[in-house]
């Protein structure tokens, strides 16, 4: 499975936003953007005049970044999100959003979408009973997922429950801290997506 593997915090430099991509970290004076608040490389601190596909290409990088997918897998995300009812762009991001490491991240059961991604890749949910570890497998509303018992006594998820459960999840979800689990209520509206990402830009890059 291609991933990208390189320094994450560059990615933020680069789009010149936190992403949120190393978790509690980018929440301290440790973080990249407030210690180096430019572009990464030589010419990092050169201001340039942007243009229109500039902004385009910009906004669909900050997507893929944020939810840590590259081109073909977020093409083929934006190719489901045309043929659907409605605004392309919104149904885009229902996409991205209804993604198994984005709902295990946004129900608290990780601090940052690359260490739900890793979770889930290490079998430790199950959705509906049945063990999934796949992190870009699609959750349909009415789907309970929720931690294997074996997963329950670690250490590292009562440090990750500890440190998230104070976070605001989502009207399209509801978590059950005690049991572990999480269900999705109803699929996220753009409104639910507390994101800066200008979709429109996206569409309007694909329909070149």
């Amino acid at each position: 499975m291609a991933r990208y593997t390189d320094a994450s915090c560059r990615l933020c430099r680069r789009e010149d936003m936190k992403l949120y991509l190393k978790g509690d970290r980018c929440y301290t004076n440790k973080c990249a953007i407030d210690r180096r608040g430019y572009a990464p490389g030589q010419h990092g601190q050169r201001k340039s005049k942007q243009t229109e596909y500039g902004m385009q290409l910009r906004e669909k990088q900050k997507a893929k970044r944020i939810y840590g997918i590259l081109e073909k897998q977020f093409r083929k995300y934006f190719d489901m999100a045309a043929k659907k009812k409605g605004v392309t762009g919104s149904n885009l991001l229902q996409i991205l959003e209804t993604r198994l490491d984005n709902v295990v991240y946004r129900l608290g059961f990780a601090t940052s979408r690359k260490e739900a991604r890793q979770l889930v890749l290490h079998e430790h949910f199950t959705v509906n009973g049945v063990k999934v570890n796949i992190s870009s497998y699609l959750i349909n509303v009415g789907d309970v997922i929720q931690l294997k018992d074996k997963s329950k006594k670690s250490s590292k998820f009562k440090e990750v429950i500890d440190s998230t459960s104070s976070k605001v999840v989502p009207k399209w979800l509801e978590v059950d801290f005690e049991k572990l689990e999480g269900k999705v209520i109803a699929l996220p509206e753009r409104e639910d997506v507390d994101l800066e990402i200008k979709e429109h830009l996206i569409v309007e890059l694909y329909s070149r």
